[in-house]
């Protein structure tokens, strides 16, 4: 399996200075008009069509192309990663139905001149959203109040929640003591966040209290998985983040956040294989929520389409909302058929943890939003243990807060602890 080719989002390593580093990084992005990263990995993603098994694919592949085939069955009892399949040419999601294949131009070329049965689509790269930073490191956790979480009896208590990101600090004092279970799925990194996002993430889904009493985290009992999809320069491909969300499921996760994405474009329909994750998960009893990205510029009147993997319909789409409850300027919109935002949460201005020794960071960005939702779900699934993954995400639309926004930036509205 040849390597995935990856894009950068990142701040300059070269640089020791790192806030400051990330911030003036995050302000070029934010005001530029342009998004020069690159898109596909060179790989590509078979999707079987409805009814089709791979009985004829893998004739396909053996006999045609001469591919070395790796297959999901093969790893029952424990997680794919590239190191693993590093010696096939195609690797079978025998329960997604999809296949990840690593060819050259012309047994592509071949593949795409008999996709009978199924379709072919490039592999894409998958980036950490173009989060803003504070200008101020200010402690405010005001999104753990509109959310009514500071108030809530419930704590996520034994819910198990995957985090799918950079990673985590696992030095950061704040997660002493917890229940954290952690792989890998990046080739050659370990799940220590060298980044900061995922650790910022993973502290407002499940964190607690920072040094001075102030409670940041939603989810504070859950037990935490962590799974590190994007490296240490914020990107990653596709088929880790399938590999990641199987395991999630696999081991008993009752939510997925994924403040993670690929940019969508303007009549771009959702992407099978993702949705196939969704489904596996949902059928197994876990909700997906992931960030609906932060391409838009509304004071600009720029409105852009709910980002890759957030637009499938089996994954909660989450926006992001300012401290008066006014949609973020950066928020992605309903544009496409299937991409629809679902509901809004707290993303301006969130102050959660960081990697050490910075400890706390304050950004904004729909990644801020998802994990709160993520939590929130935790939360749900502790006061009705026996529900399906469906019943869960009816309910937190059922309690959400209705806002006088329209549907298409709010969904149902603001996310609600019960």
């Amino acid at each position: 399996m040849k390597r995935p080719i990856l894009g950068k989002q990142t701040f300059l390593k070269e640089n020791n200075n790192n806030v400051q580093s990330f911030e003036k990084f995050m302000k070029e992005v934010y005001e530029s008009q342009n998004d020069e990263k690159p898109l596909y990995t060179g790989r590509y993603l078979i999707c079987l069509t409805e009814g089709k098994t791979f009985e004829n694919v893998k004739k396909l592949f053996e006999s045609k192309l001469g591919f070395k085939i790796a297959n999901s069955t093969d790893f029952k009892n424990e997680e794919i990663t590239e190191a693993k399949i590093k010696d096939a040419d195609a690797f079978i999601y025998e329960e997604l139905g999809v296949a990840l294949v690593s060819g050259e131009g012309e047994q592509i070329r071949l593949l795409e001149s008999t996709s009978n049965g199924f379709i072919l689509e490039p592999e894409k790269i998958v980036y950490i959203p173009d989060d803003a930073p504070a200008s101020l490191n200010s402690p405010s956790t005001w999104g753990i109040n509109v959310t009514n979480v500071i108030n809530s009896k419930y704590t996520g208590k034994n819910v198990k929640v995957a985090v799918l990101d950079t990673g985590l600090d696992l030095s950061h004092p704040d997660f002493n003591n917890r229940n954290i279970f952690s792989c890998s799925f990046v080739p050659n990194e370990a799940v220590q966040d060298l980044h900061g996002h995922g650790t910022h993430c993973i502290g407002t889904a499940c964190g607690d209290i920072d040094n001075n009493n102030l409670r940041y985290g939603v989810a504070k009992d859950a037990i935490i998985y962590v799974g590190k999809v994007l490296n240490n320069q914020g990107s990653g491909a596709q088929s880790w983040i399938l590999n990641a969300m199987t395991w999630a499921v696999n081991n008993g996760c009752k939510v997925i956040s994924m403040s993670l994405g690929s940019r969508v474009f303007p009549g771009q329909s959702y992407d099978l294989a993702y949705e196939r994750a969704a489904q596996f998960a949902l059928s197994n009893g876990t909700v997906v929520v992931a960030a609906a990205g932060n391409d838009s510029r509304r004071s600009l009147n720029q409105f852009r389409p709910v980002s890759s993997p957030a637009d499938c319909p089996s994954i909660l789409a989450v926006a992001a909302l300012d401290l008066n409850l006014n949609v973020a300027d950066f928020s992605n919109r309903s544009i496409n058929p299937s991409g629809q935002i679902d509901i809004a949460s707290a993303g301006v201005m969130v102050y959660s943890s960081w990697t050490m020794p910075t400890r706390y960071r304050t950004i904004s960005g729909t990644s801020m939003a998802t994990p709160h939702v993520a939590g929130i779900v935790a939360l749900l699934w502790e006061k009705y243990p026996n529900a399906t993954a469906y019943q869960i995400s009816n309910e937190l639309k059922n309690i959400a807060r209705r806002l006088p926004l329209q549907s298409i930036d709010v969904g149902v509205g603001l996310s609600i602890a019960p």
